[in-house]
C-alpha cells in the first residue's frame, strides 16, 4: 500500500506482491531475502524504486563521521577530565568536573543540539545551521560536522570523564600503586603507565557500547542539523512507510553495533596482555 497509494486495486496490489515475490511462501521468501543479504542486494524502496544500498552506501558516511567525530571529542576531553578530577578528588577541579558531568549526561541531546546552534551559528555565525557539507571536499565535510558532532561529543565526555574518575580512584588504592609510589617513581609514571593503563579497561568497554548508542542516538542529531545520514534515512522510512528501506538500514545499525563490539574485545587484550583470547 505504501508504494502504490491509499487509492490501489486489488489488480494493482497483486501485481505489485507478485513482483516482490509476496505471493510465495514464507519460508521462500526468507530463503531469498538471506541470499540477497549475503549478496549486499537489500531490495528497493517502495517509494523511490532506487536499489537501498546505493541510498545507504551515500548516507553511511555522514553518520560513521558524526559518531567517530563525537568519540574523538569525548575521548580527548572525557580520558583528561577523569584524570584531573580523580587526582583532585574533593578538590575544586574535582567538583567543577563531577558538576559539568552531570549536567552533560542530564542534558537531552536535542536540546543540546539546538543550544549549540543557537549560539554557535545563528548568534555567532562561525558555523553552518544545515546539511552535510560536501564528502568531496576535506574542509567543507569538516566545517558541517563541527557542531552535531560536538553536541555527541560532550554528552560522551560527561560519561567517559565519570568512569575513568571513578576506575581511577579505585586503582590508585590498590597495592601495586602503593609499592610504586614507595620504590619512588615519578608521579606522572605511577598515573600513567600503572594507574591509567589499568583503569582503561571499563572505559573501553564503556566507549565500545557508547559507540553502538551513537551510531542509533545520530537519529536526532542529523534531524536537527539536517544531515543526510542513516539516521534521516531511517525517520523518512518509517514517515513514508517504506519497510523495506527501513530493515536495510536496521541491519546496518546491528552490523555496526556488533562491530564495536568486536573492536572493544580485541582492545582488551592490547591493553592488559594478560587477557588472551582462546
Amino acid at each position: 500500500m505504501a508504494a502504490l497509494g491509499s487509492y490501489a486495486t486489488e489488480e494493482s496490489i497483486r501485481e505489485l506482491e507478485k513482483q516482490m515475490g509476496l505471493d510465495k511462501p514464507i519460508l521462500v521468501q526468507y530463503g531469498k531475502f538471506l541470499k540477497d543479504l549475503c549478496q549486499g542486494d537489500l531490495g528497493k524502496s517502495l517509494i523511490t524504486r532506487r536499489p537501498i544500498s546505493s541510498e545507504i552506501a551515500r548516507a553511511l558516511p555522514y553518520t560513521l563521521d558524526l559518531a567517530i567525530g563525537g568519540m574523538i571529542i569525548g575521548i580527548l576531553f572525557g580520558i583528561p577530565t577523569g584524570i584531573i578530577t580523580a587526582l583532585r578528588r574533593n578538590r575544586p577541579p574535582d567538583y567543577i568536573g563531577r558538576i559539568l558531568s552531570l549536567v552533560g549526561i542530564s542534558m537531552p541531546e536535542f536540546y543540546l543540539g539546538i543550544l549549540l546552534m543557537y549560539i554557535l551559528a545563528i548568534k555567532l555565525p562561525l558555523f553552518p545551521v544545515l546539511g552535510g557539507g560536501d564528502l568531496s571536499i576535506l574542509s567543507s565535510r569538516l566545517y558541517h560536522l563541527f557542531l552535531p558532532a560536538l553536541t555527541l561529543g560532550i554528552i560522551m565526555t560527561a560519561f567517559i570523564s565519570r568512569m575513568v574518575r571513578s576506575s581511577m580512584l579505585n586503582v590508585l588504592r590498590e597495592d601495586y600503586v602503593r609499592t610504586a609510589r614507595a620504590k619512588g617513581l615519578h608521579e606522572r609514571v605511577v598515573i600513567y603507565k600503572h594507574a591509567l593503563r589499568n583503569a582503561l579497561i571499563p572505559t573501553v568497554t564503556v566507549i565500545g557500547i557508547y559507540m553502538s548508542i551513537l551510531m542509533g542516538g545520530s537519529v536526532l542529531t542529523e534531524i536537527i542539523f539536517s544531515r543526510p545520514g542513516l539516521g534521516k534515512m531511517m525517520v523518512f522510512a518509517v514517515k513514508d512507510r517504506d519497510y523495506i528501506a527501513l530493515q536495510s538500514v536496521i541491519i546496518i545499525f546491528s552490523a555496526f553495533v556488533f562491530l564495536f563490539n568486536l573492536i572493544t574485545d580485541l582492545l582488551y587484550s592490547l591493553i592488559d596482555p594478560r587477557i588472551e583470547y582462546h
